[in-house]
């Protein structure tokens, strides 16, 4: 039996889908458990694009069961629309998708409150505004609809009136309700089906949305988003016992990027920053928005494998920096006139990163699959890296595709 957590290590979008799609190969369920519709997994396979919103990214391979754990909240509408994504690809989810009954429902209504609630801040978060924060609140203050209520179709429309209080017009709610109605085939008590499969050792795979550094506990508050992306979630987010998990793969890019508002210390506001967007194709999957670029941040990364508990490090996008001649990574950061090498999460905004100058390879290494091919300063990069966060790196993404992987 192997239970793995794939968790991004910065601040999301390091490329999460396709280390779980490639992973997922050895796999026997693949479990998804926060978040919802407000984050996208890209992955390609026979060079075709595929962008999954909420279904786990191990829905391309034919013989993997998987997930939606009870700490996710499901846009039914989105769930719909990735269905028929996968039908017209001909792509067979029979018997192989689960919901947990104990996950919550994002109402459109949500996604109002989210995009009033944004207008009505001092300084903007940055949301999707797909509701995902109203889901959760709603879900905390105990008010909210679950995948279980759907079980009954009256009993759903009197919760779905209650709470939008006929703010939304009859005949959008009766769309909406039928949306809902296409999750039943698939709706599992999650729980006792993955205590199952642990108990007749299966490999098990749980993956997250957005990144560490988001976290509504470890992120940099409030720029963060409304659960926990850290490996804690998982186990309640996908009913996973501590006492099970066996090892904790951090997924990071070669640099940094973040999309939205908050501190990102090491972003890059000038032609660095546009060579990485342009070279990185950093556009969000979700929501479309440029991604803000930077250079990679080692003391964000060794909190990240802290607070994660971290036990395999992940790089993806390497050949992004092939056109760099020196790369920069910060190794420190000044605050307050002191040098420290710990994350100034609370202090972002104050703090300066101190970098560490490396070479540059500059030749073209996209595609590549074999470590001894890489370039001798891509490899110095690499162990630069490793020995700075004191986890081993396991896996090198050099490209979009499946085999464009390296594992070391």
């Amino acid at each position: 039996m192997s239970v793995s957590i794939i968790v991004g290590a910065q601040w999301g979008d390091e490329g999460k889908g396709k280390i779980v799609d490639y992973l997922s190969e050895k796999a026997d369920i693949v479990a998804r458990y926060q978040g919802g519709a407000n984050a996208g997994h890209t992955l390609v396979f026979n060079s075709k694009k595929y962008i999954l919103h909420l279904i786990p990214s191990g829905i391309l391979h034919k013989n993997i069961e998987c997930v939606i754990g009870n700490g996710v909240v499901i846009d039914p509408i989105a769930f719909t629309e990735e269905l028929n994504m996968l039908a017209e690809n001909d792509i067979d989810i029979s018997n192989r998708l689960f919901i947990s009954e104990n996950a919550n429902i994002v109402l459109p209504i949500y996604k109002k409150l989210d995009l009033m609630r944004e207008k009505e801040l001092n300084t903007a978060i940055g949301t999707t505004g797909r509701g995902i924060g109203p889901a959760y609140t709603n879900k905390i203050s105990r008010t909210g609809i679950r995948v279980h209520d759907i079980r009954n179709e009256q009993a759903l429309r009197a919760k779905i009136l209650a709470i939008t209080k006929n703010d939304e017009e009859i005949d959008k709610i009766d769309a909406f309700i039928a949306h809902c109605m296409a999750l039943l085939p698939f709706i599992k008590d999650t729980a006792y089906y993955m205590s199952d499969a642990i108990n007749k050792n299966k490999n098990i795979i749980l993956e997250g949305a957005q990144g560490a550094l988001l976290d509504i506990d470890y992120g940099t508050y409030p720029f963060v988003t409304s659960s926990n992306t850290t490996s804690g979630g998982a186990c309640t987010g996908a009913a996973i016992p501590p006492t099970k998990i066996n090892k904790v793969l951090g997924i990071t890019k070669a640099y940094c990027t973040r999309v939205g508002n908050g501190p990102f210390p090491t972003e890059q506001v000038n032609a660095i920053g546009e060579m990485l967007s342009e070279r990185g194709f950093e556009i969000g999957s979700t929501t479309g928005r440029k991604r803000r670029c930077g250079w990679l941040d080692l003391v964000a990364l060794k909190y990240s494998v802290m607070i994660n508990g971290i036990t395999e490090i992940v790089i993806t996008k390497l050949d992004v920096l092939d056109a760099f001649d020196e790369i920069k990574v910060a190794t420190q950061y000044k605050l307050k006139g002191a040098l420290t090498n710990m994350f100034p999460v609370n202090e972002c905004a104050d703090a300066l990163p101190e970098y560490t100058t490396l070479k540059g390879w500059q030749q073209n290494i996209a595609g590549l699959n074999d470590f001894n091919k890489l370039p001798s300063a891509t490899r110095d990069y690499i162990k630069f890296i490793e020995d700075y966060v004191e986890v081993p790196i396991s896996i090198v993404s050099t490209g979009p595709d499946r085999q464009d992987t390296i594992f070391m």
